[in-house]
């Protein structure tokens, strides 16, 4: 299991978690090593340009979401490659800070635990 299947077993178990992702798939948005935060979030809320972690065929990526159609999201790195197409409900987790840089637009999409 790889560091992002990892994050996205604690996400979808409905923690916040921190990593340090490796790579230039994201870059300049992520560099790799940067500090990236990753919440819960609400299927349903997610829209074209989010940062989010997400399962397609198999493949754990923290990739943007570049297209929805219905309840399936297209996702792609920030290059231009794509990804493929998966499920709403594979979408574990929304990038919110990027070396403590709150991303814009994620209010209203974090799951927060019921207390």
């Amino acid at each position: 299991m790889g560091a992002l299947d990892a994050a996205a077993a604690r996400v979808a178990g409905g923690a916040t978690v921190r990593i340090r992702p490796v790579g230039s798939s994201m870059v300049p948005l992520i560099r790799s090593r940067e500090l990236v935060t990753i919440a819960p979030v609400d299927p349903a809320t997610i829209e074209v340009g989010d940062i989010v972690l997400v399962r397609v065929s198999g493949t754990t990526y923290l990739h943007l979401v570049t297209a929805i159609a219905g309840d399936r999201v297209q996702i792609g790195n920030n290059h231009g490659r794509i990804n493929g197409w998966t499920s709403r409900a594979r979408v574990f987790g929304l990038c919110t800070e990027i070396e403590g840089v709150p991303r814009r637009n994620v209010d209203g999409k974090i799951l927060r635990p019921a207390e």
